[in-house]
């Protein structure tokens, strides 16, 4: 005991010590090769834990370091990076310029390029950068989703393999009203007539987030109905870099990213490769390989051509299987693999090509070609669930395996596996070619930021539906054949005009031409061939205004009009119910109010209200993609309204303290319902769902995160999530039905906790990472066919080094 405090004493002492160094403020400027400050610059002192970020004015303050020599590692999206040695004993003030990178592919970025920062942004924006990655340690993605103010994420199958985002209120099934992209590149399977999210970036290989929701968002498409994620991968380092980590953990998770960038001859070169496992996260099994190549190559002092090369392949035991209530409230089977049979097989394969060529300072054209191919095939068991006749148990289905879930004695209570599958197997391929061009100008005295383009986008999809007749077939009789086909122009600009030194106008137009095809081949295992055909115009106005009364404050609004084009599938439908259904394309007018602020360095807030009034929503429903019949609901109007905020603090920042203590808090109120009569029948009557709430719409969520950090490189985060109740369907219904797919999802909360070391020495870290803490048992969804309980207390650990 005596030799532990006096251990404890010395090493109170040193640090003391070494903390009641002379601490100084080294501030300054960061500037563009005229003169104008530079926003979102990273400064970071090489070799300790202290760095800053620019203001909108190209101001800094990197507060407590000790009195002494050091090197400053200046960095920025858009510009080359640059060192600068200083000691603070003769000098603390510094001016640095930036020189722009003449060969940076703008496109990839949407929000963070040059000049279109978040203080410039028409709207509401969300960046998350590599260090938030880095704090956070994910296991998936929507740990990172859940960080962004507006956003609902929902968990399917606990390993974020399908990401399920809904934007302000707006259903978040398949992420499909959100306009998903990486690399400024779409990846849902067909953008236009089956934006599912079938595939879903990884997000250990992210470099960065952007999340896009004002009026900006006209520029992009089709989906910008709710808003635009953009995926950010590492571009080419101007050095030799190369980057290991593994993390592995419960349920014999284990993920393995090994990464090498370099120059050449100003070649630049970026290798990423992925790997990616679990037994049973959850009732989950998979395994990902991951991998990309990028190559940026110089052709000139004004052009450069970008080459990305990405390979994916995921085998999954996913299912649309969930379990019953009865199971649920019984418990035990939480984590069951209820139909071990089922698997899901994703390949996708892209090919890109950008160029930018630069006319002068003010003036660039950039094109981009690029094509990709996913095959989704799906072997799922058939099911029945049991059933009563006069309170006389049914018997099971004739093929029945012998295999039962669940509770009997209820009807629906139960699951009962049949010997046979229906194979989804299908393919798609996309191909798209952009051109745009970023041109500053005078217009007179009025200063004008324009951005105007053209892209024209071809999809196809190949659908078959193959009965098998035991319960592992993949092969058997063809049921169903169908292509669908649909091919997209868009014709967009908006213009940022500075009708005033501190007020910005930005008017943008985006006009969208879709034409798109349904060939039906085999139907119902007859032979056939039926082919129905629509075209669709549609015009997507917006505007927004930013008004900066000073470098600390930032007021925007904005209105548009929020567009997403028909899935095919359900647009034409040949049912004998409805012979030809041309369902129209979902609109809303959007509006929303904002301010940002940084009145003091390290403290900064963020409060948005939005409304968004649609003519006609497109609810899923209670099936995803692929269920029997519709899988979408004519909803008609719906209004969407609400608050979403933010507030973050950064005591390093604020007071110098070499102790980092790093708090935030983010936060949705949403309230989203039927604005229109609509009679929904429930059993032997007809409900009105006027003024009901959309269904997994939670009217509130919340999320904040702690980090306390050593000045020895040893920290600690929690992050909170708290997600309100929701609903299944659209008439509200609070008592669960028996199969668990209808009723009330209870609010539930989650706290994780990541424990880490950096030895900055070796650019080297350790960590520690436990998701849901506390073990809470909850329900994450009830799609999309019945209980899905989200993941259990989680544990993993890892290290991660560069060099």
């Amino acid at each position: 005991m005596k030799q532990t405090c006096t251990a404890l004493f010395l090493f109170l002492l040193t640090a003391s010590t070494a903390l009641s160094q002379l601490r100084v403020t080294i501030s300054g400027a960061i500037v563009t090769e005229t003169g104008s400050g530079i926003e979102g610059a990273h400064i970071q002192a090489v070799g300790t834990l202290f760095g800053a970020v620019t203001d909108a004015d190209g101001r800094f303050r990197l507060k407590g370091l000790a009195s002494g020599e050091y090197t400053l590692l200046i960095t920025h999206l858009a510009y080359l990076s640059q060192q600068v040695s200083i000691n603070t004993s003769s000098q603390t003030e510094l001016s640095v310029v930036l020189v722009e990178d003449p060969h940076m592919l703008s496109q990839v970025f949407v929000i963070s390029g040059r000049g279109q920062l978040l203080s410039k942004t028409p709207g509401s924006v969300s960046f998350l950068d590599q260090n938030e990655l880095v704090l956070l340690k994910p296991v998936t993605g929507n740990e990172v989703f859940r960080r962004v103010p507006g956003l609902n994420v929902v968990d399917e199958e606990g390993a974020g393999l399908r990401v399920n985002i809904g934007i302000r209120g707006l259903d978040p099934d398949r992420s499909r009203s959100v306009l998903m992209m990486e690399d400024g590149i779409p990846v849902a399977l067909n953008p236009y007539g089956e934006p599912e999210m079938y595939y879903t970036p990884a997000m250990d290989r992210m470099s960065g987030v952007e999340v896009l929701k004002g009026s900006g968002q006209i520029l992009y498409g089709p989906q910008t109905v709710g808003g635009v994620i953009n995926y950010i991968t590492a571009d080419p380092p101007e050095e030799q870099q190369i980057r290991m980590r593994f993390q592995g953990g419960s349920g014999d998770y284990l993920t393995a990213l090994g990464s090498y960038g370099n120059t050449f001859n100003k070649t630049g070169v970026q290798l990423t490769y992925l790997r990616k496992q679990a037994d049973n996260m959850g009732p989950t099994d998979f395994t990902v390989n991951d991998f990309s190549a990028k190559l940026k190559i110089p052709l000139s002092d004004q052009a450069t051509l970008g080459v990305k090369l990405a390979a994916y392949n995921e085998v999954s035991n996913s299912t649309y299987v969930g379990i019953t209530q009865r199971m649920y409230d019984l418990g035990g089977d939480d984590y069951s693999v209820l139909v071990p049979n089922d698997e899901l097989d994703v390949k996708r394969y892209l090919m890109s090509f950008s160029h930018q060529t630069r006319f002068g300072k003010n003036l660039n054209l950039q094109s981009t070609l690029y094509g990709y191919t996913t095959t989704r095939n799906w072997r799922r068991q058939d099911y029945a669930y049991n059933s009563y006749t006069n309170d006389v148990l049914n018997p099971p289905p004739v093929d029945w395996t012998g295999v039962v879930w669940g509770d009997e004695g209820v009807a629906g209570g139960a699951i009962y596996l049949r010997n046979r599958t229906g194979n989804r197997d299908r393919q798609f391929e996309v191909a798209g070619w952009e051109q745009k061009i970023n041109y500053s100008f005078q217009l007179g005295s009025v200063a004008n930021n324009l951005t105007a383009g053209y892209r024209y986008l071809y999809e196809r999809a190949y659908e078959q539906r193959i009965n098998g007749t035991s319960a592992t077939a993949q092969s058997g009789t063809l049921v169903s054949d169908e292509i669908r086909t649909g091919k997209a122009i868009a014709v967009y600009f908006l213009d940022k005009i500075s009708i005033l030194p501190k007020l910005e106008l930005s008017p943008g137009l985006r006009a969208e031409f879709y034409n798109y095809e349904r060939e039906i081949l085999r139907e119902a295992s007859t032979d056939m061939y039926e082919v129905a055909s629509n075209k669709i115009a549609e015009f997507i106005p917006g505007v927004g205004l930013n008004f900066r009364p000073n470098s600390k404050v930032n007021i925007f609004t904005g209105v548009h009009r929020g567009y997403a084009p028909p899935r095919i599938k359900d647009a034409i439908d040949f049912s004998a119910e409805n012979p030809v259904l041309d369902l129209e394309a979902e609109t809303s007018v959007n509006f929303e109010l904002g301010l940002r602020t940084q009145l003091i360095s390290g403290l900064f807030a963020e409060l948005t209200y939005f409304h968004m009034d649609f003519d006609n929503q497109i609810i899923p429903s209670s099936q995803s993609v692929g269920g029997p019949g519709f899988g979408v609901t004519n909803a008609g109007r719906t209004l969407h309204k609400g608050l979403e905020g933010a507030i973050s603090f950064n005591s390093r920042e604020l007071t110098g303290s070499v102790w980092l203590v790093m708090a935030d808090v983010n936060g949705t109120f949403t309230r989203a319902t039927y604005n229109s009569d609509r009679l929904v029948p429930n059993g032997n009557e007809n409900i009105n769902v006027n003024g009901k709430k959309l269904p997994y719409a939670p009217e509130l969520t919340l999320s904040t995160a702690l980090n306390v950090e050593s000045p020895f490189g040893t920290g600690i985060r929690f992050t909170y999530t708290y997600v309100g109740n929701q609903f299944a369907d659209e008439l509200n219904t609070a008592t669960p039905s028996n199969n668990g797919r209808i009723g009330e999802i209870p609010a539930y909360n989650l706290l994780d906790a990541t424990l880490y070391h950096r030895i900055l020495k070796y650019n080297a870290q350790f960590n520690l990472s436990v998701k849901n803490l506390t073990d809470e048992r909850y329900i994450a969804t009830r799609r999309p066919e019945g209980i899905r309980v989200g993941l259990p207390r989680f544990i993993t650990a890892g290290f991660e080094i560069k060099f």
